[in-house]
């Protein structure tokens, strides 16, 4: 496992998810009552961009099918999802917020 930079704490918003790539993984950053988590950035339903769907509070719905996941624990609400997301370990380091990923050879 491995931590890598993944976004600035000052570019997040408690209102929209954060996109970014560390090592070629897709993962969404967001900001819910001061409190920064990072999951997938794939809907475990089809292959839609979390990023691109609506974040109300602790909850992302994914703009393909409107189904929605519990942000903090990546855990499926609603159909049609039946698959919950991956949730990655967050530490905030100063301005910083680094993501533990698996490393590619694992």
């Amino acid at each position: 496992m491995s931590w890598v930079k993944a976004a600035g704490v000052s570019d997040l918003s408690p209102e929209y998810p954060t996109a970014c790539s560390p090592s070629g993984i897709p993962i969404a950053i967001y900001l819910v009552e001061n409190k920064v988590c990072a999951t997938s950035n794939i809907c475990t339903h089809q292959d839609a961009l979390l990023t691109d769907g609506y974040q109300e509070g602790g909850m992302i719905e994914c703009p393909l099918h409107q189904g929605q996941f519990d942000i903090a624990t990546g855990r499926a609400l609603c159909a049609p999802l039946t698959v919950d997301l991956k949730v990655y370990p967050v530490e905030v380091r100063e301005d910083e917020v680094w993501v533990q990923i698996e490393d590619k050879t694992s």
